[in-house]
């Protein structure tokens, strides 16, 4: 028997083995995008960011607020000094004198609470809500005027002067200006801290209405008018808006409808320079106002009295009637 000579076949060497496929991890999935809130940004309820520790308290930034505020107001009387040169003079003057009282305003208000821009004055709702407060407060003494008309106290004579009308248009818009920035800018606004909407409406309108009482004409009557009628109806309206600019446009519109446009008294006092029309006002104090003017009669009151409470309404809608802080804030 015989052997084969044919040797084995070496084995062949190991291919080397492949590297293990790699999973791709999955991609992560995409998160859906959040829209951003719309509309404005929501106002804040109170003074916030004090610019040092000293300005926290309410106590402390209101009079250093509303006395130098009321210093600005002082300017009027230098307003009445320099009206009765030419219109244009008055005029000029008047406005002249509610810049500065702004730009007095906005850097107060930069220095003590560390606001850049306040709130309560956007430049971006001036026109517009200076325009619906002057054509209302025209439009409220207008009816005031004509329900007086109606029971016997108004008797148109004629024309007055155009020229009076515009120093007088000067004048009062130096007043409103410079008295809500004062009463509604600071003290209501500041006040409401810590009080609430009610204590600060309440205390604003009275101290309002005690600013009114030194005027020539003045009766402890006129006074209490005021307050109800005009301190009530402002407080309510910036409560309501939470800005400055439409309680100052209703401000002016009633006080040029008073002096400038149907030649009466403002206030107990003769501040206006001219008018649109002459007239004269008599019968019952409870009717026309006496001696302090159509703001001291029972009409004006009753009329101020509806759109308070109307805005007040519209101020708790929105939210904006807010309650008295709690003790040891």
């Amino acid at each position: 028997m015989s052997q084969s000579n044919e040797r084995p076949e070496p084995p062949s060497p190991s291919e080397p083995p492949s590297p293990p496929e790699q999973t791709s991890l999955p991609e992560p999935t995409p998160q859906p995008e959040i829209p951003a809130p719309s509309g404005p940004a929501p106002e804040p309820r109170t003074l916030h960011k004090p610019r040092s520790a000293r300005w926290e308290s309410a106590w402390v930034r209101l009079p250093v607020l509303f006395v130098l505020l009321l210093a600005v107001n002082g300017l009027t009387t230098l307003i009445n000094g320099v009206a009765d040169a030419t219109p244009v003079t008055g005029l000029l003057s008047g406005v002249a004198t509610a810049g500065l009282a702004l730009g007095a305003y906005v850097w107060l208000v930069r220095r003590l609470e560390n606001r850049r821009n306040p709130a309560e004055l956007r430049p971006a709702n001036a026109r517009s809500e200076l325009r619906t407060g002057a054509l209302l407060g025209l439009g409220m003494f207008s009816l005031v005027i004509a329900v007086i008309a109606m029971g016997g106290g108004y008797h148109l004579k004629g024309w007055g002067t155009f020229g009076g009308a515009l120093t007088t248009l000067g004048l009062m818009t130096c007043v409103a200006v410079t008295e809500e920035l004062a009463f509604r800018g600071a003290l209501f606004r500041v006040l409401e801290e810590k009080t609430g909407t009610w204590g600060a409406l309440a205390a604003s309108g009275l101290l309002f209405g005690a600013l009114h009482m030194v005027n020539p004409d003045a009766t402890v009557w006129g006074g209490l008018a005021i307050a109800v009628e005009a301190g009530l109806l402002f407080g309510s309206v910036y409560a309501a808006t939470r800005s400055l600019w439409l309680p100052i446009g209703l401000h002016l519109g009633w006080n040029m409808a008073e002096g400038g446009v149907f030649g009466t008294t403002v206030s107990g006092s003769d501040a206006s320079h001219g008018s649109l029309f002459t007239a004269s006002v008599s019968g019952p104090e409870a009717l026309t106002g006496g001696a302090f003017g159509p703001e001291a009669s029972l009409v004006a009151i009753v009329i101020c009295l509806i759109p308070t409470v109307l805005f007040l309404r519209e101020a708790k809608r929105r939210g904006r009637i807010y309650a008295r802080a709690r003790a040891g804030r």
